[in-house]
C-alpha cells in the first residue's frame, strides 16, 4: 500500500491508502467474494462474467473489474479450497459450493458462441481453475474455424489458447486478422497440434515475429495451410521461414500475400516447391514483381513436376500444383542413372496451365517463353491475354501453337492485333492441324485458338505426346481430316482484305472441313462478289457466314449462284432485315425477311435452275403480293431439281389460294399445297413420275360462299386428286349447299374435309339428299356438336355400298321427313348410323315408315337404340319393335 495526504477541510489532513496496481484491488475482491459469509452463491456468479477487449481501444484505462472474473477463476481452483476454508473460517463444503457455482457458470459460457476476445478472457478462467474437465469441454466446443479479429493479443493469450487446444482431438483454424501481435507471441503456439489452418494478417508483423513463427511451424503436426499477409516482413524475415517451411511436409495451402516482398524474396519462396510433396496452392498476390521475375516463375513452373497452374494476372500471382502419385514419389527417389528418365516421364504425365494475363508481356518475352514451353510438358491451356504482343508477338506464338502441342486454348486478346496481323495469324496456324476453332473479333479485342480433342487424347499423356509427334512427321494429305471453325468477325474487313485472307486460309483446307464466319465486317457487295470467285480455292466448306457485312439484296442473290459452282453448298439462309446470310452443305435454301418482288424472284429462280438437287427453297417476308407469288409459281416447271418449297411467316392475299390451286394442273411435279391462315404455304414435290396422288389443303384461309365455285373449277383440272381441306374457313351452310353442288366435277379420290365450317342441320340434310348424285362416295361423317367434324371419304370408282355417320345433329321433328326423303333417294346408302340426334321412339319409327326403298338390306343405328339388320319387305312391319339396350 502507498499513503499520501487527503486535505479534508481548511487546516485538516487525513492519510490516505491506495493500492499500487489495480489488480491487487481485484484479487483482493475476489477473495472477499468467495470467502465472505455475506456473499452467496447467486450475487458470487454475477461477477463470473466475459468482458470484449474491444471496448479497451476507447477507454484511457482499465476497469477496475476487468480481471475480476480471472481472479475468480483462479479461486475456484480445487487447491485453493484449504486456504479459503481457513480464511473464512468456516467448513470446506460452503466455499466448496462457491467454487462449484463458478465452475458451472464457465461450463455455461463454454458452449455458447462467443466473439474473439471473449473466446481468450473464457480461455483464461478457465485454465485458472485446473479443471481438466472444464478445459476439454470448453476445447470441443470451439468452432472449427475461430477468427480473432482487430484486438490486441499478448503471448501470455496465445499461450493460454494453447493450452486449451491441448484438449482438444479434431482440427482448428486460427485466423488472427489485424490484431496487434508482440513479436514473440508466435513462440506460444509451440507444440500445438490441433492447428490445420494459421494465418495472419497485420502491418504489426515483421521480422521478428516472422523468426518466432519459423519455430514453432515444425512443431505444428496437423498444420495443413499457413497464411501470412499485409505484414512488412523483409527478406532477413522470410529467409527464417524458407528455411522452416521444408520442415513441414505436411503443408497443402501457403500464402504470401500481400507483403510487399522484393523479386529476389519471390524467386527464393519457389525454390522450397520441390520440398513441399502434399502443396496444392502457393499464394504470392500483391507482391510488384517484374516481368523478369515473372519469366522465371513460368520457368519454375515448367521444371516443378507438381505445378499444374501457374496465374497470374495484374497483382494476382497464383501456383496451383497436384502432388505427385505414389509411382511418380517413387521414380523421383531413384537412383541418379535413372533419375533423368524419371524427371522425363513426370514431365510428360502431367498437364501445365499458363495464365500470364496483364503482366505487360511484350514481343522478346514471348520468344524467351516459347523457347522456355517447349522444353516443358504437355500444355493444357496458354492465356496471354490483356498483354502487349501486339502483330509480331501473336505471329509467334499461333506458329508455335503446333510445337507446343496445346490440349484445349491459347488465348491472345486484348494484345493489340490489327487487320494486318490477322493475315499473319491465320498463316501461322495453317499447318497447325489440331486447331479446332479460332475466333478473332478486333472490335471485341478477342483473339482465341481452341484445339481439338482427338480420340488418341485418351490414351494418356504419354502416348498422346508420342501419337502428335508421329503426326507432325506425317505428309499434309495423310493426316486425319477433322472439322474446324474460323471465325474472323468484326474485324472491319473489306473487300480488299479477301484476296490475302483467302491465301492465308488456303492452307487450313487440307487439314479438316472448314466452317468460315465473316460476320460482323464491311465486306459489302464488291466483297460478296469477289468472295464468290475465291471460294472454290478454299475446297470444301461446310459454312460461310456473311452476316451483317452491308450486302444488297442483288448480292444476297448472286451468292445464290454459287450453288452451280460450289460442289459443297447445298444451302442458302439468307435474312435480309437481321443481315443474316449464311452458306452451308446441308440441302436447303432459305430467303427471309427480304422484299421478293417479282424480278428478285426470276433472277432467283433463274440462278437456282443450274443447282444440283435435290433443292429445297424457304421463303420469308412481311407480304408477298400476288404478282410475286404468280411469278414464283410460274417458275417452278423450271426447277426440276426442287423438292420443298416454303412461304412462312408470309402475309398472303385471299387470291392466293386460287394460285395455288391452279398450280396443281401447271406443274405435274407438285404432289402437295398446303396453305395455313394465308400466312404459311408449302409445295412438296414429287421426286420421280410414278408417285400418284396430289393433296391440297387450304385451311383457315376465310374461304367463303362466293370462293367455292371457282376453287372447284380449278381443283376439277387437277386429274389426280387424292385429299382436299377446306377445314377451319367461312363457307357456312351456303358454301358447303354449293360446294356439295359442285362436288361431281372435282375428281377427288380420298378425304374431303369441311370440319369447322359453321354449319347447321341444314348442311347435314343436304349431305343426305346429295349422295345420289355422289356415285363415288363411299363414306360420310358430319359431328356438329364440339367435335364440329364434317368429313366425306371417296373411291376411285363407283361405291356400291355407303355408310353415313350422323353425330350430334339435334334434328326437330319438321325434319324427318326431308331425312327421310333423302334415304329413300340413296339407293346405294347401306349403312346409317345417328349418335344423339334427338330423335326419339316416335320420330325414328316415322322415319323407318317414311323410308321408300325396294327391297335390300340397310342397318339403322343409334347411340341408345338399336335394329337389326332387316329387308325392306319386313321393315314397315317392325317399325315399332324397337329395343333399348
Amino acid at each position: 500500500l502507498t499513503s499520501f495526504c487527503i486535505r479534508t477541510g481548511p487546516g485538516h489532513q487525513q492519510t490516505g491508502y491506495a493500492f499500487t496496481h489495480l489488480s491487487l484491488q481485484e484479487f483482493l475482491a475476489a477473495l472477499h467474494l468467495m470467502a465472505s459469509p455475506k456473499v452467496n452463491k447467486d450475487t458470487l456468479t454475477q461477477y463470473v462474467t466475459l468482458h470484449s477487449r474491444w471496448v479497451q481501444r476507447t477507454k484511457a484505462r482499465l476497469c477496475l473489474s476487468d480481471h475480476l472474473p480471472t481472479f475468480l477463476a483462479g479461486l475456484a481452483s480445487c487447491t485453493c479450497r484449504p486456504f479459503l476454508s481457513h480464511l473464512a473460517q468456516d467448513n470446506e463444503d460452503c466455499v466448496g459450493a462457491k467454487q462449484a457455482a463458478v465452475v458451472q457458470v464457465l461450463k455455461k459460457l463454454a458452449t455458447r458462441k462467443l466473439t474473439g476476445p471473449k473466446v481468450v478472457e473464457l480461455c483464461h478462467c478457465v485454465d485458472e481453475t485446473q479443471e481438466p474437465e472444464l478445459a476439454s469441454l470448453t476445447a470441443q466446443s470451439l468452432p472449427y474455424q475461430l477468427p480473432f479479429h482487430n484486438f490486441p493479443l499478448t503471448c501470455t493469450d496465445l499461450a493460454t489458447l494453447t493450452n486449451i487446444l491441448e484438449h482438444r482431438e479434431a482440427p482448428i483454424h486460427l485466423d488472427f486478422d489485424g490484431c496487434p501481435l508482440e513479436p514473440h507471441c508466435p513462440e506460444a503456439l509451440v507444440g500445438c497440434g490441433q492447428i490445420e489452418n494459421l494465418s495472419f494478417k497485420s502491418r504489426k508483423c515483421g521480422d521478428a515475429f516472422a523468426e518466432a513463427l519459423s519455430k514453432s511451424l515444425p512443431t505444428m503436426g496437423r498444420l495443413q495451410m499457413l497464411g501470412l499477409a499485409g505484414s512488412k516482413i523483409t527478406a532477413r524475415g522470410i529467409s527464417h521461414l524458407v528455411k522452416a517451411l521444408p520442415l513441414c511436409p505436411q503443408l497443402e495451402e501457403v500464402s504470401f500475400r500481400d507483403n510487399q516482398l522484393s523479386d529476389q524474396v519471390v524467386l527464393n519462396i519457389v525454390e522450397v516447391l520441390p520440398h513441399l510433396p502434399r502443396l496444392r496452392k502457393l499464394d504470392l498476390s500483391s507482391n510488384s514483381i517484374c516481368v523478369s521475375t515473372l519469366l522465371c516463375l513460368a520457368r519454375v513452373a515448367v521444371t516443378c513436376p507438381t505445378v499444374r497452374t501457374l496465374q497470374a494476372r495484374e497483382a494476382d500471382l497464383i501456383f496451383l500444383l497436384s502432388p505427385p502419385t505414389e509411382k511418380t514419389a517413387e521414380l523421383q527417389r531413384a537412383p541418379d542413372l535413372q533419375e533423368s528418365d524419371g524427371q522425363r516421364k513426370g514431365a510428360q504425365s502431367r498437364s501445365l496451365t499458363l495464365r500470364l494475363q496483364k503482366c505487360q508481356l511484350q514481343v522478346h518475352d514471348v520468344e524467351a517463353l516459347i523457347a522456355l514451353l517447349q522444353e516443358g510438358p504437355h500444355l493444357e491451356e496458354v492465356d496471354l491475354s490483356g498483354n502487349q504482343l501486339e502483330d509480331e508477338g501473336c505471329r509467334l506464338m499461333a506458329e508455335a501453337a503446333s510445337q507446343l502441342h496445346i490440349a484445349r486454348k491459347l488465348d491472345l486478346s486484348d494484345n493489340g492485333l490489327s487487320v494486318a496481323g490477322v493475315h499473319c495469324v491465320l498463316r501461322a496456324v495453317s499447318a497447325c492441324w489440331t486447331l479446332a476453332e479460332l475466333h478473332i473479333s478486333l472490335q471485341h479485342k478477342t483473339v482465341v485458338f481452341m484445339f481439338a480433342q482427338e480420340p488418341e487424347e485418351q490414351k494418356g499423356p504419354q502416348e498422346r505426346t508420342a501419337f502428335l509427334d508421329s503426326l507432325m512427321l506425317q505428309m499434309p494429305s495423310k493426316l486425319p481430316l477433322s472439322s474446324r471453325r474460323m471465325r474472323l468477325t468484326h474485324c472491319g474487313l473489306q473487300a480488299k482484305h479477301l484476296e490475302q485472307l483467302c491465301k492465308a486460309l488456303g492452307g487450313s483446307c487440307h487439314l479438316g472441313h472448314l466452317h468460315l464466319d465473316f460476320s460482323g465486317n464491311a465486306l459489302g457487295d464488291e466483297g460478296a462478289a469477289q468472295l464468290a470467285q475465291l471460294l472454290p480455292g478454299l475446297g470444301a466448306l461446310q459454312s460461310l457466314n456473311l452476316s451483317e457485312n452491308g450486302l444488297s439484296l442483288d448480292a444476297v442473290l448472286g451468292l445464290a449462284q454459287c450453288f452451280s459452282t460450289l460442289q459443297w453448298l447445298f444451302h442458302l439462309d439468307i435474312s435480309f432485315e437481321s443481315q443474316h446470310i449464311l452458306l452451308r452443305g446441308d440441302k436447303t435454301g432459305s430467303l427471309s425477311e427480304c422484299p421478293l418482288e417479282p424480278p428478285s424472284l426470276t433472277r432467283l429462280c433463274a440462278t437456282l435452275k443450274d443447282c444440283p438437287g435435290p433443292l429445297e427453297l424457304q421463303l420469308s417476308c412481311e407480304f408477298l403480293s400476288d404478282q410475286s407469288l404468280e411469278t414464283l409459281l410460274d417458275c417452278l416447271p423450271q426447277l426440276p431439281q426442287l423438292s420443298l418449297l416454303q412461304l412462312s411467316q408470309t402475309g398472303l392475299s385471299l387470291k392466293s389460294p386460287f394460285l395455288l390451286a391452279n398450280t396443281l394442273s401447271l406443274c405435274p411435279r407438285v404432289k402437295k399445297v398446303d396453305l395455313r391462315s394465308l400466312h404459311h404455304a408449302t409445295l412438296h414435290f414429287r421426286s420421280n413420275e410414278e408417285e400418284e396422288g396430289v393433296c391440297c389443303g387450304f385451311t383457315g384461309c376465310s374461304l367463303s360462299q362466293e370462293h367455292v365455285e371457282s376453287l372447284c373449277w380449278l381443283l376439277s383440272k387437277c386429274k389426280d386428286l387424292s385429299q382436299v381441306d377446306l377445314s377451319a374457313n367461312l363457307l357456312g351452310d351456303s358454301g358447303l349447299r354449293c360446294l356439295l353442288e359442285c362436288l361431281p366435277q372435282v375428281p377427288i379420290s380420298g378425304l374431303l374435309d369441311l370440319s369447322h365450317n359453321s354449319v347447321s342441320q341444314e348442311s347435314a340434310l343436304y349431305l343426305v339428299e346429295t349422295l345420289p348424285s355422289c356415285p363415288r362416295v363411299r363414306e360420310a361423317s358430319v359431328n356438329l356438336g364440339s367435335e364440329q367434324s364434317f368429313r366425306i371419304h371417296f373411291s376411285r370408282e363407283d361405291q356400291a355400298g355407303k355408310t353415313l355417320r350422323l353425330s350430334e345433329c339435334s334434328f326437330r321433328p319438321e325434319h324427318v321427313s326431308r331425312l327421310a326423303t333423302g334415304l329413300s333417294q340413296s339407293l346405294q346408302l347401306t349403312e346409317l348410323t345417328l349418335t344423339q340426334c334427338c330423335l326419339g321412339w316416335k320420330q325414328l319409327a316415322i322415319l323407318l315408315s317414311l323410308v321408300g326403298r325396294p327391297a335390300g338390306l340397310f342397318s339403322l343405328r343409334d347411340s341408345t337404340r338399336h335394329t337389326e339388320k332387316l329387308s325392306f319387305p319386313r321393315l314397315e312391319a317392325c317399325a315399332l319393335g324397337f329395343k333399348k339396350k
